[in-house]
């Protein structure tokens, strides 16, 4: 008697992908790869400002590290759906860390010491080449894990890179204060070990897309990219949920660019209390990922989607305007932190019930050989997304105040959320069942 497969439940949680080896290793890999990003990200943050002596220096910078995730991305997900996505991923990283490396190895040539051009050469060269390791790890996780355990996976997937985003952030400044050069020798490391960590993963191939007739490259890449276009535009549910993880990262963003602001101009404290706001909100995001990776297939994804929509909008009115009642009444201003702190973390758990719904349907709801293309394009209005809060919150926060600022987007999300509703549950309800994904029960992995 051969023993039957076991059931869906045994294939989708947390025990069940930390014992697939090749998740493992790519789950790893992201993990070092994301931590060396986000010390890269704040450690330049610093070394611009010392290097450029004004703030200028510093927003030209971060658009250096912004501007390719707009202009790259499309382009990152045809060459994940054409390419090797495991070559791509290891080659990625070490070119990364190579780059990175350089940074420190030119303070050590005194004809560029004073100077700032190299600094914005290599920034944008290191996040033009991290747009091709997104969408190929997007589009290799279905490959080696069950369809039961995508809403998991992305769970982990977006634990890690809030805490990598938390971690990266204190930890960028205090290294730095030991030597300004040496987060940059510790991201190298961590992005070789991305490497070396993706080298050992089984990771399967994407099926080739033959097309009749010759073309020129970019040509092939712009029909490509069109093909990715079309999936997505063809479903209804792909578009919501394209949309839901879009708003999700706005938010997001949005209020990590807001929190100084908020906290002295709304909440009354320092801004070095930031933390007030930014901590809890991670706690509740990654209360989110836990929960929703051990039961959220037990819930109904339209009304979780809806609920969480309404619920982040609610949460933002509150925050943008209760403190100020509260000042008004003498025995509950002591309360004013608790309540930031407290609707913070309610904001944490909603952004997950947000994002880790949304990008489970959109990686059931995509074939293998345009996943890819469909996740380059997510990561494009991703970043495109957030790069409007980080260049333009503090203008916005001057002009108008945070608090209005904060309560007009609350607004904007719950007027969606009701507005939405009945299309929403029409969309899930009519969609037709994803085509299974290509996984270890669909084909064989060679080995490594």
């Amino acid at each position: 008697m051969t023993d039957s497969p076991p059931p869906p439940a045994a294939r989708s949680g947390f025990r069940y992908l930390l014992g697939q080896r090749d998740f493992r290793l790519i789950w790893f890999a992201q993990i070092a790869a994301q931590l060396a990003d986000k010390f890269l990200m704040f450690s330049l943050i610093i070394l611009a400002y010392r290097v450029s002596g004004a703030n200028t220096g510093v927003a030209i910078t971060l658009l250096a590290y912004t501007l390719p995730a707009v202009a790259i991305a499309p382009l990152a997900g045809v060459f994940a759906d054409r390419h090797n996505r495991k070559g791509l991923m290891v080659w990625t990283n070490l070119i990364r860390a190579v780059l990175i490396a350089l940074i420190p190895v030119a303070s050590l040539v005194p004809a560029l010491r004073g100077e700032y051009v190299h600094l914005l050469v290599l920034t944008f060269a290191f996040s033009a080449v991290g747009q091709l390791f997104s969408p190929a790890e997007a589009a290799a996780i279905p490959t080696v894990i069950s369809k039961e355990a995508l809403i998991t996976a992305n769970s982990m997937v977006l634990g890690t890179m809030v805490i990598t985003l938390v971690l990266g952030a204190p930890l960028a400044p205090i290294v730095s204060r030991v030597e300004i050069y040496a987060p940059y020798w510790i991201a190298t490391g961590l992005f070789l070990a991305a490497a070396g960590l993706i080298a050992w993963a089984r990771i399967p191939n994407p099926e080739r897309i033959q097309h009749a007739g010759e073309r020129h490259p970019f040509e092939q890449l712009a029909l490509e990219l069109r093909e990715g276009m079309a999936v997505l535009t063809s479903s209804p549910v792909l578009l919501l949920a394209f949309a839901e993880l879009a708003l999700a990262v706005l938010v997001m963003f949005m209020m990590f660019t807001l929190a100084p602001g908020y906290v002295t101009r709304v909440l009354g404290v320092a801004e070095q209390d930031t933390y007030l706001i930014v901590v809890p909100a991670t706690i509740g995001t990654l209360l989110s990922a836990a929960t929703l990776g051990q039961l959220g297939r037990r819930w109904n994804r339209a009304r979780l989607l809806l609920a969480a929509l309404i619920a982040t909008g609610v949460t933002l009115l509150a925050l943008a305007f209760l403190p100020a009642v509260l000042r008004n009444f003498v025995e509950l201003q002591p309360f004013t932190r608790t309540f930031g702190a407290t609707a913070s973390l309610l904001l944490g758990l909603e952004f997950g019930m947000l994002m880790i719904p949304a990008l489970s349907a959109l990686m059931e709801g995509t074939d293998e050989s345009v996943r890819g293309r469909v996740f380059a394009l997510l990561f494009m209005v991703v970043n495109g997304v957030s790069a409007i809060p980080v260049l333009l919150g503090a203008v916005l926060s001057d002009v108008l105040g945070p608090d209005r600022v904060i309560g007009s987007l609350g607004l904007l999300l719950a007027a969606a959320g009701v507005f939405t509703a009945g299309y929403a549950r029409r969309v899930f309800a009519t969609a037709k069942p994803p085509r299974p994904a290509a996984g270890p029960q669909h084909r064989q992995i060679p080995p490594a």
